[in-house]
């Protein structure tokens, strides 16, 4: 079994496929940074469809079981079900997965179930239209958010609700937005984190996950994880409704982290909040074979010491990978 320094096997593999979002929430990619003349990448810098799932058979071969689709938004990426079509054939993948921000999902949900989609996490920070519009930075409403649930919940898509918790911002609501998405999906709540380079993240817009659990003010039991590395710690209310708390910052969960990541100029990343990564488009588009590209990755992981989220009081990096590159 392949493990990296620290006895972490090599488990999941998120790929981007593109930069570019219809939205700019401000913990991600603000307006003011990624504003109408941002230079996105040109889709000659992409990897093709042919290269991810290349790649994806390499991750495969080491022992990846979990493929997660992200972006910028996933969904921007022209013929995405030929994507996913390609990933769910490959022998012992268990589960393909995409994240988004499901404004486009009325349109797509059914072409991406039918191409063999299992699950999507759906992005949605409050349902205060105030509130979710200063957030998403283009005062989209959540309405269009809930229809694109909707769409996917029909198509037959397994779904959860991701919404980034922030002090001040959209933490007031935390109950009301919990009793109105409960019999929905599994609800996940996400401490704010300092991802990338340009969210003014700081300890003090950080809502502790035991708090959020609090503000909602039910009885909750924790469930079991379902496997080592799972990322959000699950509790249930007496009438079974789930939620799963991230706790990025205040009970980091790095010792179990089984996940890659990679860009969507083939860059593979071995941490959220890693400054630099490993080219893999370069030897692919240079002629290097499928065993060649599995040493190098090989070698990257087998190296990997990261563990950011409990080293965060005590280092600092100048410059992260953007989360808009890297899909969360």
């Amino acid at each position: 079994m392949l493990a990296d320094q620290l006895g972490r096997p090599l488990r999941d593999l998120r790929i981007s496929v593109t930069d570019r979002c219809n939205l700019r929430c401000t913990y991600c990619m603000p307006a003011e940074v990624f504003g109408a003349d941002y230079a996105f990448l040109p889709r000659t810098e992409l990897l093709s469809f042919e290269e991810i799932e290349r790649l994806a058979r390499v991750f495969v071969s080491l022992g990846v079981r979990k493929l997660r689709i992200t972006g910028g938004e996933p969904t921007l990426r022209r013929d995405l079900p030929d994507l996913i079509a390609r990933l769910v054939r490959i022998e012992g993948v268990d589960d393909v997965a995409m994240t988004t921000n499901g404004l486009l999902l009325p349109r797509l949900a059914p072409q991406l179930r039918a191409a063999g989609l299992h699950r999507v996490t759906v992005s949605i920070d409050s349902l205060d239209p105030d509130v979710f519009g200063r957030m998403n930075g283009l005062n989209v409403h959540p309405q269009k958010v809930l229809d694109g649930v909707e769409a996917a919940l029909q198509a037959g898509l397994k779904v959860k609700i991701n919404t980034v918790v922030q002090r001040g911002v959209n933490d007031e609501g935390l109950r009301e937005f919990w009793l109105a998405l409960r019999d929905l999906a599994p609800v996940r709540f996400i401490e704010f984190m300092d991802v990338g380079n340009h969210n003014g993240w700081n300890l003090d817009s950080v809502v502790p996950s035991g708090e959020v659990l609090a503000r909602l003010g039910e009885e909750f039991r924790p469930v079991n994880a379902q496997y080592r590395g799972e990322v959000a710690a699950r509790h249930v209310d007496t009438a079974g409704h789930e939620i799963g708390l991230i706790s990025s910052v205040s009970a980091p969960f790095c010792g179990d982290c089984s996940r890659a990541r990679l860009s969507a100029v083939g860059v593979l990343y071995t941490c959220l909040f890693a400054g630099n990564g490993t080219d893999l488009r370069a030897p692919l588009r240079a002629g290097a074979s499928d065993e060649a590209v599995r040493a190098l990755v090989q070698g990257v992981w087998a190296a990997r010491r990261d563990r950011y989220s409990e080293e965060r009081g005590e280092v600092t990096r100048a410059r992260k990978v953007e989360m808009s590159h890297i899909g969360g």
